[in-house]
């Protein structure tokens, strides 16, 4: 563990408790002190958010590589024993360097009812990097393996003549199924006459509509 975002509420009574456990715990036979701070300095005592905004900083401090310094520290505490072992106090920021291992930090939340939480976190593996998509690509469409094109009109006749108009215009060449079947469902009104050809390709699409008179297959809806 290389720093404590301690609970520090600053009291006579609790900050002297607080610090001789760390001192006991982590500050023993240590090359490099630990590094003893707490946002309460910045934040104040946040209630039951208390421990939930050590965890933000100590998570934002992983990120950057720097230990904030805790505010308005003119000395440390007489009450505590700091002979006992190497804990510093972040008077100052001090950077978190990189080593031959993950950075860790424990943080400290000492409820008023007694209950005491103490939990260590550790720096994550390093995000796979992802290759910047360009944004000028093309993006790749999943095409279906065939799409139902609707064709409309006021009354059967209609339907059928619309679908002729549409065939030749499939027949001529240029255009995808899957365009020609969001056009006839966005671009023109849904008459009460309808009647769909499913078609995988425009070939398809032509003999579907061509086929539409034969089989006479228009519906009435609503």
């Amino acid at each position: 563990v290389d720093a404590v975002e301690a609970h520090g509420t600053g009291t006579k009574l609790g900050d002297p408790i607080e610090a001789q456990a760390l001192l006991a715990t982590y500050g023993q036979d240590r090359e490099v002190p630990l590094w003893l701070g707490s946002v309460k300095s910045n934040l104040g005592h946040t209630q039951a958010a208390a421990g939930v905004a050590g965890i933000i900083k100590m998570v934002k401090a992983m990120e950057h590589g720097v230990l904030p310094r805790t505010l308005h520290v003119d000395e440390p505490s007489p009450h505590v024993d700091w002979s006992a072992g190497a804990v510093s106090l972040l008077t100052e920021a001090v950077a978190w360097p990189e080593v031959d291992r993950p950075r860790r930090a424990a943080v400290s939340s000492f409820g008023i009812s007694g209950t005491n939480a103490h939990t260590i976190i550790e720096q994550p593996p390093p995000a796979e990097v992802v290759p910047a998509v360009d944004p000028a690509a093309p993006v790749p469409v999943a095409v279906p393996a065939a799409v139902p094109v609707v064709v409309s009109g006021r009354s059967a006749e209609a339907v059928v003549a619309q679908a002729a108009r549409l065939r030749e215009r499939v027949a001529a060449g240029g255009v995808s199924v899957l365009d020609v079947a969001y056009s006839a469902v966005t671009s023109r009104t849904a008459h009460e006459h309808r009647a769909a050809v499913v078609a995988a390709s425009p070939d398809e699409l032509v003999a579907g509509l061509a086929d539409l008179p034969i089989r006479g297959e228009v519906s009435k809806g609503r």
